[in-house]
């Protein structure tokens, strides 16, 4: 069995490091420190020059939830056709009623987009929110939505083993289930062997640090104390560690 390990990616930066410890995809982002936003297309296009990675692109217009009103869902079937047209090889979007359901209307029309362009659709983990886990798995099975990336509804994919493992038994011949979320060398090894999934996702970081961050009476930083003047960025030894786990699976 072929395993997947995908990189959670928020840069040019970022690919380059996944590619180099030996990621076999990566999820393409911008801001991942908001949950992950839509990247840009200078980003995609550099990476889909200088590396061989199979790069699906995240969809989202904006921080916080998937309920989105028409001017925001709009935003998305724009970034999805020029995510396309720039040699995206998916897209990762995640669409929710206010009352944690699928929007099935915005569902349809990103998938039928994406199928269009012979692309890979992914529901991500915005399915993590609704209430029933698999009537929501059998819409996106009708949608022809290829793939979800799921933590089980938990915080974490070890946490949510057990529902990875039932969507893995009872739809895993329908769509592929990804997991994601709290994934390390210590732990993938049990989480293919137990549930069956074939397909990783990790984000793989560590911190790098810019002085410039903080000045005198100022400071751009989003993370605290010894962090401050830190930013996020995908470790290639944390990716290569993964990676030698898998193969020793394999």
């Amino acid at each position: 069995m072929v395993i997947i390990f995908e990189v959670c990616c928020g840069s040019y930066q970022d690919a380059l490091n996944a590619a180099a410890g030996g990621a076999s995809r990566i999820e393409l982002n911008s801001a991942l420190y908001l949950g992950g936003l839509t990247p840009s297309t200078a980003s995609l296009k550099l990476i889909k020059s200088k590396t061989k990675l199979k790069v699906i692109c995240m969809v989202r217009p904006r921080p916080a939830g998937f309920c989105y009103n028409n001017y925001e869902f709009e935003q998305m079937l724009f970034e999805t056709e020029n995510l396309l047209e720039n040699g995206a090889d998916g897209i990762a979007f995640g669409c929710l009623n206010s009352d944690y359901t699928i929007n099935t209307n915005q569902v349809e029309r990103m998938s039928d987009l994406i199928n269009k362009y012979k692309a890979e659709s992914v529901f991500h983990r915005a399915f993590d929110c609704v209430g029933e886990p698999l009537k929501a798995v059998e819409i996106l099975v009708n949608f022809k939505i290829k793939r979800l990336l799921t933590s089980g509804q938990k915080a974490t994919a070890l946490e949510g083993i057990e529902l990875i493992k039932q969507l893995q038994k009872k739809y895993g011949q329908q769509i592929e289930i990804l997991a994601g979320s709290g994934i390390n060398s210590a732990n993938a090894a049990e989480i293919l062997q137990y549930t069956g999934i074939s397909q990783l996702h990790a984000t793989c970081k560590s911190y790098k640090e810019d002085n410039t961050t903080t000045a005198i009476g100022v400071s751009y930083g989003y993370l605290k104390g010894q962090l401050l003047n830190s930013y996020e960025e995908v470790d290639p030894s944390i990716v290569k560690k993964i990676v030698t786990v898998i193969d020793k699976k394999v």
